[in-house]
């Protein structure tokens, strides 16, 4: 054969074609894992925009979808108007957690909503009267009873009307959970009767401090 290259030569020809072979890899490899990235982004948004979403009217009778808190934090309450004591403590430490939260100005804000699972008693005008005894950015949601089971059922929510007493009341019994949604409509974390309200708002935070957005 003709002359051969020097060894020096001939190891740097070897280590440009093996380069430029680990980068055509690198080059596929990264196409493949951007696809993915974007197929999985994608299906988030799908399940974002899918996952506890509800049909509802607030206290002036305007119709609210989840999509209408997309780029908010939100704590989210099932409960009712007629409710002993639970549900006020428990909208009463939902408004403390937003409080402690809006005390640090560089967080975003949280918007406390009240979703009632008694829309027998609880219309526009009872929810209204019910939330000005809390936060004053708490807002109120009502509905068809179908409309609300539905929203009870998408947030996973037991809900269950006991009987009716002589006068014609009744109390409802419900899953006591409060529920974190990201500003892209994605559930978080959810807080059970025993958590504090310093303890919702320090794991709010934590959140807050992790949250990565999915992009457009």
């Amino acid at each position: 054969g003709g002359p051969r290259l020097p060894l020096r030569r001939r190891l740097a020809v070897a280590g440009a074609v093996a380069g430029a072979a680990a980068a055509g890899w690198l080059y596929v490899r990264h196409q493949k894992e951007r696809r993915q990235r974007s197929r999985r982004l994608r299906d988030l948004r799908a399940l974002a925009l899918g996952q506890g979403d509800f049909q509802l009217r607030d206290t002036a009778g305007t119709a609210r979808s989840k999509a209408d808190f997309l780029g908010r934090w939100v704590l989210l309450y099932f409960g009712f108007t007629h409710c002993p004591d639970v549900c006020p403590e428990e909208l009463e430490k939902l408004s403390r957690a937003v409080e402690l939260l809006e005390r640090d100005p560089a967080l975003p804000p949280v918007q406390p909503l009240f979703v009632t699972v008694d829309p027998e008693r609880d219309d526009e005008a009872a929810l209204a009267r019910y939330l000005r005894d809390f936060h004053p950015r708490l807002v109120g949601l009502t509905g068809t009873p179908e409309q609300v089971r539905a929203a009870a059922a998408a947030f996973r929510v037991y809900v269950s009307a006991g009987p009716r007493d002589a006068d014609g009341d009744y109390v409802v019994d419900h899953s006591v959970l409060t529920f974190l949604v990201d500003p892209d409509g994605i559930f978080r974390d959810c807080y059970s009767r025993s958590r504090t309200a310093e303890e919702v708002a320090r794991s709010v935070r934590g959140h807050m401090d992790t949250y990565e957005p999915l992009p457009l």
